[in-house]
């Protein structure tokens, strides 16, 4: 039997210089990582603990969809002509 893979958000999270993940369908998950492989074996291990700790079968390998999102700022130049501040 296939799962529908749970759906894990991640942000980074600037000041404190980490990627934060958290989910709606995973109760109780909030957990962070500097890196995002580091965020996935992470993930890899807290979900199935937290699903079994919230009374969900534990042997079976559960599927998840990580959507990550991060805003950046790119610089403005001294002239930019699309946005036509020459």
């Amino acid at each position: 039997m296939s799962l529908k893979p749970l759906f894990v958000r991640a942000e980074w999270d600037e000041a404190a210089g980490v990627w934060v993940a958290t989910s709606d369908d995973v109760p109780g998950l909030a957990t962070e990582g500097e890196t995002m492989e580091g965020l996935i074996e992470k993930l890899k291990v807290i979900i199935p603990e937290l699903l079994a700790a919230n009374g969900a079968p534990s042997n079976m390998d559960i599927p998840f969809e990580l959507l990550t999102r991060r805003f950046e700022v790119a610089a403005a130049s001294i002239c930019c002509p699309i946005f036509q501040n020459c």
